[in-house]
């Protein structure tokens, strides 16, 4: 485990976040159903982002930047907890969103608290940020400042890592509880998240399989992006790579986006309000209740027995962000 804990670390969450028996919301669906609590990460108002900021921090620190760069969308829980990060760490943030400007809620509004540079690209393509982030960072470069340019998601091997670490934290939870999941089930968009779980579970040789729930990409640029991913975050964290014929484990689930990315879905919606009834627990709409959808809908088909653990990943702004923007 040597090479896991040696990664260079910045400590912005409060660890290890709770894994919490769901009696109630088990007893409705029919599964044992276990909530890995990372809404409760405890930077701003958590989210599973915090995990791999830590990594990425650091990282920023070890190069001497003076500012952070990243992107998504006006909604996005990763903008506004990079944002976030960036300040504990003294750095400045410059954020840049897709589409036109639009009036300060959710998220939004949380990251103009931090006195983020926050700028629009003007087109509706998601990838736009790509591009203005890079263009973005060399302006600064140029006015002599040192900027950490980072993608959607904080999506890198080194952020998976944070991931391989979350992996560890609930291997001795799962032990303490003496509980063997068969399936971890989470929402899959920019595929960090996704890839170091894999990671993780590749180095700890866990018995579970990490399903991911596509709620952003086609489900065969997930599948590359998290294996892609996982084999960099794993040479990180010292975990071995699957020989050929092993058992794929990396497993996504299409088939819930809804209306689009960013959209909630109806499907979404009723799985959200089951959880908040049963649990307590609010998802988020555009990811968590759409993976908790896929979940129900797994058990409904026979294909899930349990028990199974739900990582609830935070981003409960966006409850308070109005109207959803296109996708």
């Amino acid at each position: 485990m040597s090479s896991l804990l040696s990664l260079p670390r910045v400590r912005l969450a409060t660890l290890p976040t709770p894994l919490q028996p769901a009696p109630r919301l088990s007893e409705a669906i029919g599964v044992e159903v276990w909530l890995k609590r990372d809404d409760l990460t405890g930077l701003g108002l958590g989210g599973n982002k915090v995990r791999a900021l830590e990594h990425l921090i650091a990282d920023a620190r070890s190069r001497n930047c003076d500012c952070l760069v990243t992107g998504a969308g006006p909604r996005s829980n990763w903008a506004m907890l990079a944002a976030l990060a960036a300040r504990c760490a003294g750095l400045d943030p410059y954020l840049v969103f897709y589409g036109d400007p639009v009036p300060a809620a959710g998220n939004l509004l949380l990251a103009d608290l931090t006195g983020a540079d926050v700028r629009f690209t003007g087109q509706a393509d998601r990838s736009s940020v790509d591009g203005a982030i890079e263009a973005l960072a060399a302006e600064l470069r140029a006015r002599g400042r040192r900027p950490y340019a980072l993608p959607r998601g904080g999506a890198t091997p080194l952020g998976a890592a944070g991931y391989a670490h979350a992996g560890v934290e609930l291997d001795q939870q799962l032990h303490d509880a003496d509980l063997r999941p068969d399936q971890l089930w989470l929402a899959t968009g920019s595929c960090g998240t996704q890839a170091g779980l894999v990671a993780g579970s590749r180095r700890l040789r866990t018995t579970y399989t990490v399903v991911g729930v596509t709620v952003s990409r086609p489900v065969e640029e997930c599948i590359r992006r998290v294996t892609e991913l996982a084999a960099g975050a794993g040479d990180l964290v010292g975990a071995p790579r699957p020989h050929p014929g092993d058992p794929d484990d990396v497993v996504v689930v299409d088939g819930h986006l809804g209306p689009g990315y960013g959209r909630p879905s109806p499907e979404g919606e009723r799985a959200a309000r089951l959880v908040a009834r049963t649990e307590g627990v609010f998802l988020d709409p555009v990811f968590g209740a759409k993976a908790m959808a896929a979940l129900v809908d797994a058990v409904v088909d026979g294909r899930v027995d349990g028990p199974v653990v739900f990582l609830v990943t935070g981003g409960a702004p966006t409850l308070f962000d109005g109207p959803a923007s296109p996708p």
